[in-house]
């Protein structure tokens, strides 16, 4: 039977582009999505005439009863879950004068409120897999808080991720579920990307580069890597 995957926010950019490729190594997909309906039921049809099983689940996940509905969702639907990725984050790119009330609560909730609630509730059918796997995705300054005079509560919320990362991995590893994070740099999707002269590799990440390290977050060989927050950044963090 194959495996089936969860991705979150998975009606567009680098989480659509994950579920294509992960349809491609063979797994079924949950699609989440949020605001993204239409896009993510269009990904679901191109899916499925590829032929990978696939469905969409809509939820708010920093709603931790719609996190519990959702996971109850896909388990009806595909009987097991064996891959978590939580992708979901709102970047709104406000100043701190102009950061209200909707959008703080919007980059925490999107990120660190979504990963906490959506990871809690998908561990009983992760247990029950063979492999069972969390990947979180980060930002590749996540590490290192500082100051920020953009979407500030985004970067707050990522940096609350890597510490549900490693909480989680703490707790889950006698249970032989992992929970890593992958921490992008600037993607070519990205907002207001710099001149790829200024980043040590010399370009911007691409899609394919965030896959190839969730292939290894994911293979079979890697059930003693836990914790881990793996950076993919062509070196933009080491500036």
């Amino acid at each position: 039977m194959s495996r089936v995957a969860l991705v979150t926010g998975a009606g567009r950019g680098l989480g659509a582009a994950l579920a294509r490729m992960l349809a491609a190594d063979g797994f079924c997909l949950a699609l989440h999505c949020h605001c993204s309906r239409g896009e993510a039921q269009a990904l679901a049809a191109d899916l499925r005439q590829a032929g990978a099983d696939s469905a969409v689940f809509g939820a708010d996940l920093a709603d931790e009863l719609q996190a519990w509905e959702m996971i109850h969702a896909v388990a009806d639907r595909f009987g097991r879950l064996d891959i978590l990725v939580n992708n979901a984050g709102v970047y709104a790119a406000r100043d701190l004068a102009d950061l209200g009330t909707h959008a703080w609560r919007e980059g925490l909730d999107s990120t660190a409120t979504a990963a906490f609630f959506t990871t809690r509730a998908a561990l009983p059918l992760l247990r029950l897999s063979p492999a069972g796997r969390v990947i979180n995705i980060g930002d590749s300054s996540c590490d290192r808080p500082t100051a920020r005079d953009l979407a500030l509560s985004y970067h707050i919320g990522k940096t609350g991720v890597l510490m549900i990362t490693r909480s989680f991995a703490a707790a889950e590893a006698a249970h032989g579920v992992t929970v890593n994070m992958i921490s992008p740099g600037y993607l070519d999707n990205s907002v207001e990307l710099p001149h790829p002269s200024i980043i040590p590799a010399g370009r911007h990440g691409t899609f394919a580069d965030i896959h190839h390290a969730l292939r290894h977050l994911l293979d079979p060989g890697a059930s003693y890597l836990t914790g881990s927050n793996l950076v993919v950044s062509g070196g933009w963090n080491l500036r």
